[in-house]
């Protein structure tokens, strides 16, 4: 799909769920990813559909040196997101959620190369001009990655989570 001379982003297939149900229960990894430990059956049920093409969700894995080292998503901010966030129905607004699996690869500039991948994917594909996450207070690994990607803490969503924003810059272009 997308990549660059470290970084391979490509859409995920059914042939990767074993490794996300290995990732999805790893105490390091939900930790930080807004998710509780999924077996096989929870794992095919929530993203076979979107590997199918049949949720709006788009799922991709992440690959460094030909492996699979983590996971990123995106999709079009939907009517009731839009509200929840407080941004005008008529936005054309993109999310995105990610992880690196592979613990021993965080703090070496993998994220912030994937988050940049996507950033650019997304603008210059699919139109975004503005891209959203959520992110937990206390994962400051994220955040820092995040700022450094451009992204600007914009509204706190409870008291551990906090929207970030990315807006198209001319840089892009």
């Amino acid at each position: 799909m997308i990549g660059n001379d470290e970084l391979l982003i490509r859409v995920m297939t059914h042939d990767d769920l074993g490794m996300m149900v290995s990732w999805l229960n790893d105490p390091k990894v939900i930790q930080y990813y807004e998710e509780r430990p999924l077996n096989q059956d929870e794992v095919l049920k929530k993203y076979g559909p979107r590997i199918e093409g049949k949720h709006y969700v788009s799922p991709c894995i992440v690959e460094y040196s030909n492996k699979s080292i983590g996971y990123i998503q995106y999709y079009e901010l939907q009517e009731a997101e839009l509200k929840t966030y407080g941004y005008p129905l008529n936005q054309h607004i993109f999310g995105i959620d990610q992880f690196i699996g592979v613990t021993e690869l965080w703090g070496k500039g993998l994220g912030t190369s994937m988050i940049l991948l996507m950033l650019r994917y997304l603008s210059k594909t699919k139109g975004a001009s503005r891209v959203v996450l959520e992110v937990k207070t206390n994962n400051s690994r994220a955040i820092s990655c995040y700022e450094k990607c451009g992204f600007r803490k914009i509204k706190e969503l409870n008291d551990d989570l906090v929207l970030m924003e990315w807006i198209k810059e001319r840089l892009w272009d």
